[in-house]
């Protein structure tokens, strides 16, 4: 099972994928904000190019676990996104996902100045730390058929 991860924010959107088994999740790519309806046809063509079958969105809590603004404008855009997407939609807790991406560059040895010029970077990582989590919230892949 396939499942893309978006870490949707106001300028970009992080992309990564999972494996085939759903184990490990990768950044793939980050996406320039358009129009929803240029978003949405954007993230369509990844789905059919790799054969997705589950989509997980980042859901910016606040760090007392509440959902403020931002939390609620992800959540209609989610919405509106699955209503477009012929696969399951999910929401998933992206707290502290930033952070954990940077830090992930930062002992990946890039320096800070490369790292600012490459900042999509930090959104593809932050949807695969989403990702992640998520697939490890899962158990792991399902047993193989004997």
């Amino acid at each position: 099972m396939r499942i893309l991860a978006l870490d949707v924010g106001e300028r970009r959107i992080g992309v990564a994928i999972s494996d085939p088994t759903g184990t490990v999740a990768r950044p793939l790519c980050t996406l320039r904000r358009g129009s929803r309806a240029e978003d949405f046809a954007a993230i369509q063509r990844l789905i059919d190019e790799h054969a997705v079958d589950r989509v997980i969105i980042g859901l910016p809590l606040t760090l007392r676990g509440e959902e403020g603004p931002q939390a609620r404008r992800i959540e209609r855009y989610a919405q509106a996104l699955a209503e477009s997407l012929p696969v399951p939609v999910e929401m998933w807790d992206e707290r502290y996902t930033t952070a954990a991406a940077e830090e992930i560059l930062r002992r990946a040895d890039r320096r800070r100045r490369k790292r600012k010029r490459e900042s999509p970077d930090v959104d593809a990582v932050a949807a695969a730390v989403i990702l992640q989590g998520f697939l490890d919230s899962q158990g792991g892949p399902p047993p193989e058929p004997t």
